[in-house]
């Protein structure tokens, strides 16, 4: 509808673990994760997460940030 394309890595993430809900939530927070790093390596200075009401996914992506920078 909105002529949106979907990053190929994405779908192939989604086809990969779509159909096991804890990995595709383990999955989601690396994609996450990396895409904070890219923003960041790309001189991007502030960054918000939505999680839609799970703090689970946001401590996830925190926790893999943090095995990255200590």
């Amino acid at each position: 509808l909105s002529g949106a394309t979907i990053p190929h890595r994405f779908r192939a993430m989604v086809d990969r673990f779509g159909d096991d809900p804890q990995k595709m939530k383990q999955a989601g927070i690396v994609y996450a994760a990396e895409q904070i790093v890219d923003l960041i390596a790309n001189d991007v200075s502030h960054i918000h997460v939505y999680t839609m009401n799970k703090p689970e996914i946001a401590a996830g992506i925190q926790s893999s940030l943090s095995a990255l920078w200590g």
